[in-house]
């Protein structure tokens, strides 16, 4: 499983690795993460602050969108599965 990092343990890394002008490597080290994620983060935060490390609660307007998408797609298939079964169960009974 991965782990999962706080806002503001990201946004803390970031701040050092830049700040405090240890670089990627040693902050990597120090705080037990890889220089990947660090990598990621940086950019992520250097795109756009406000919006960094959305997280699950706070998604972001594009990922609400598929979610809620996903959500209407799923309830659309069930519908259509009952009316299939609806259609078999009354062409049976009008035989």
């Amino acid at each position: 499983m991965t782990q999962q990092y706080s806002k503001e343990f990201k946004v803390e890394a970031v701040r050092l690795s830049y700040e405090e002008g240890q670089g990627i490597s040693q902050t990597a080290r120090e705080l037990s993460i890889s220089k990947s994620a660090l990598y990621r983060w940086r950019a992520e935060y250097g795109n756009n602050p406000e919006a960094a490390f959305p997280g699950k609660g706070n998604m972001r307007d594009k990922d609400a969108e598929i979610s809620r998408l996903k959500r209407a797609l799923k309830e659309a298939q069930m519908e259509a599965e009952i009316l299939k079964k609806a259609t078999a169960i009354f062409a049976k009974a009008n035989k």
